[in-house]
């Protein structure tokens, strides 16, 4: 079989034939690797009063109780807490299964010791960003890197990459999914890839310079990053002729910043980009991209690898799974993983078109995707505007409104206390880089009613920036993780930390 392949030709089963053979994996999974070595899985099942024998069809799945981030945080009653989802085996009770016994007479114990060190010995660790809780580690056994460089070489595939392109590697050298993942694309995919460690490892300056020197086929990376690249590469006048896949990770990428993304593009010589979001998670150790489909059409949604992890889509209010192309929130189950090992994990992901296993319009996959907006459920924050009463602001919605606007550029929303008192009202502030050929004074009001029509509040201040302010706010070629957000207010709840240097100049402010 190809590393590609799924295994057993599952891209092409119905949804019904599909469920049984992940119900079956899942449960030899279970009875075989997960429960005999997990700590917390081994506890979580005892005290439900379950058994791997009970869970052998999909429909049983749900006996299963949700894991979640909290369970994954450590606590004076469990200080190490990721240590209790490592799989750690037991040697004796290794030694004692017949299919070892026989490997072992078959092949030699040296062979069986080599084979079972690949399979469950640690020898990477990713960790979540710490955004919410305190960074989370997720190890990884040599079986685990052989599964993410499958799914690269499937995200490579999706995404029409070709063996001779030249790909550049655009995340930040760090412990984190997005990096490993595209790097071990490469690897799989077995093309060239060259990874520069993003804005925060060379600049954005070098970054540009490498693009006008190797002339990429591919750019793989974050949007806000990518955005500001290409910004800055059209102000010198490069060109990047060659350039036709855009792979972006690490953020949601909204309508509007496909649109900005082409433009920027078009201006570098490249008239036909394909942009191509990935959905990815620490926890799930892998990312699902989408095919590049229609430019102008609807996106062709999230292609998901079924004989690596079952995806559910659940109520988030009930936990209760939801029917296919209904919206609900996502829940992931790998079902080959070893060393960190999770199960029914709820990403506190909310997908606005819900899982269909109907075959992709765009490239015929009948893998199942996951359609339509991803949204977090913590990004909707009670702001208190007013002395009464809190006002619920989904901040997923205000991303898609400024991506989504002609003549916005890079934005930034800024969340802020009046005369920094703690006790006083919330402010919303909008910086903003305005592009194109319009009045600050037009795109300043048009902002203000688009934020109205989706919040029923409007922003205390907009201010217009240039690139290079933008590009310095958000902390470009510093931050890990570009800043979109930014949480200013005294003790403020988000977890962004306060800015360590002074704002940038202001050029001018409209309120």
């Amino acid at each position: 079989m190809s590393s590609t392949r799924l295994r057993k030709n599952w891209d092409r089963l119905g949804a019904g034939d599909l469920r049984k053979l992940q119900a079956k994996v899942l449960h030899r999974y279970l009875k075989h690797t997960v429960l005999p070595f997990s700590r917390f899985y081994r506890d979580l099942f005892n005290d439900a009063g379950i058994s791997a024998d009970d869970i052998r069809t999909f429909d049983d799945l749900k006996k299963i109780p949700f894991t979640s981030k909290r369970n994954l945080v450590s606590s004076e009653e469990h200080p190490n807490r990721a240590r209790d989802f490592v799989l750690i085996p037991d040697e004796k009770e290794l030694g004692r299964r017949p299919s070892v016994i026989l490997r072992a007479l078959l092949h030699g114990k040296a062979r069986v010791k080599r084979e079972l060190g690949e399979e469950f010995r640690p020898l990477l660790m990713t960790s979540t960003t710490g955004r919410s809780t305190e960074p989370i580690p997720f190890l990884y056994t040599q079986q685990d890197l052989d599964n993410l460089a499958i799914a690269g070489t499937r995200l490579m595939e999706i995404c029409n990459s070709q063996q001779d392109f030249r790909h550049m590697n655009l995340f930040p050298f760090a412990p984190h999914l997005a990096f490993w993942q595209a790097h071990y694309a490469g690897i799989g995919f077995n093309t060239f890839t060259l990874s520069t460690g993003g804005g925060k490892a060379m600049g954005t300056d070098a970054n540009v310079g490498l693009m006008k020197k190797i002339k990429p086929d591919a750019l793989i990376g974050m949007p806000t990053f990518i955005y500001h690249l290409l910004q800055r590469a059209t102000e010198e006048g490069v060109e990047v002729p060659n350039l036709c896949k855009i792979v972006l990770g690490g953020e949601k990428v909204p309508t509007g910043m496909r649109r900005k993304l082409r433009i920027l593009c078009a201006a570098l010589g490249s008239e036909k980009v394909d942009i191509m979001p990935t959905y990815g998670l620490t926890e799930a150790k892998m990312a699902w991209p989408e095919c590049p489909g229609d430019p102008d059409g609807e996106p062709t949604g999230y292609h998901l690898f079924p004989d690596l992890v079952i995806v559910e889509v659940v109520d988030p209010e009930t936990g209760a799974p939801v029917p296919e192309n209904h919206p609900g929130e996502i829940v992931i189950t790998p079902i080959d993983s070893r060393g960190s090992v999770i199960l029914r994990y709820r990403t506190g992901d909310c997908i606005d078109g819900g899982l269909t296993h109907a075959p992709c319009p765009s490239c015929g996959r009948t893998v199942p995707r996951l359609l339509g907006k991803i949204s977090r459920v913590s990004d909707i924050r009670r702001l208190h505007i007013d002395k009464i009463k809190g006002t619920l602001v989904n901040f997923n919605e205000l991303e898609h409104i400024l991506d989504d606007m002609d003549h916005v550029g890079a934005w930034q929303i800024e969340l802020r206390k009046i005369n920094d008192d703690p006790l006083e009202c919330d402010e919303i502030v909008v910086h903003v880089h305005e592009t194109g050929n319009t009045s600050k004074e037009q795109l300043a009001r048009a902002i203000q009613t688009r934020f109205h029509s989706a919040t029923e509040i409007r922003p205390n201040e907009i201010r217009f920036h240039s690139a290079a302010e933008m590009r310095d706010r958000q902390g470009v070629g510093e931050e890990l993780k570009e800043k979109r957000f930014f949480d200013n207010r005294p003790q403020a709840a988000s977890p962004e930390p306060p800015a360590e240097k002074p704002e940038t100049a202001v050029e001018e402010t409209v309120s």
